[in-house]
C-alpha cells in the first residue's frame, strides 16, 4: 500500500550544517528550507538520530572555528582586535588609576563611593564634587 499525503520537504544537510555554521537560528533555518520548525525537527531526528538541538550545537562548531580564525588573522592588523583576544584569553585588561586629591572631611564611604563611581570610560567621577 502507498503512502499517502504530502511528499517530504528536501532540505540539504550540506546547507543545513552551513547554516548552523553560522551560528543561524532555527527560525532563520526554517525559513531558508520553507519549512516548519516540526518539519526540520523531524528531518534531524530522521538523517542524524538527534533533536535539532543537539545536532545545531554539534555543526556549529565549524562556524566557532572559522570565526576564531579571522579574528586572529585580524589581530595581526588590527590593534583593537588583539587587544580584544589579550582580554578574552590572556586575562589581560585595563588597568584604571584612581587618584583622590582633598580628602579633608571625607569619610572612608565616602572615598569608597567616589572610586567605586568612578566612570572608567570618561574618566569623570559620579560623585558630587
Amino acid at each position: 500500500m502507498a503512502k499517502t499525503g504530502r511528499p517530504r520537504k528536501e532540505i540539504d544537510q550540506k546547507q543545513f550544517e552551513s547554516l548552523c555554521g553560522l551560528q543561524c537560528t532555527i527560525y532563520e533555518i526554517c525559513d531558508a528550507f520553507e519549512v516548519s520548525e516540526k518539519t526540520l525537527e523531524s528531518w534531524c531526528k530522521r538523517v542524524y538520530g538527534d533533536t535539532f538541538s543537539k545536532v545545531f550545537e554539534q555543526k556549529r562548531g565549524r562556524g566557532k572555528i572559522s570565526l576564531r580564525r579571522m579574528q586572529w588573522r585580524l589581530a595581526e592588523k588590527n590593534a583593537t582586535m588583539a587587544i580584544f583576544l589579550g582580554k578574552q584569553y590572556l586575562g589581560q585588561r585595563d588597568n584604571v588609576d584612581v587618584n583622590v586629591t582633598n580628602t579633608e572631611g571625607l569619610s572612608l564611604d565616602e572615598l569608597e563611593t567616589m572610586v567605586i563611581g568612578f566612570d572608567a570610560g570618561s574618566g569623570d567621577s559620579n560623585s558630587p564634587e
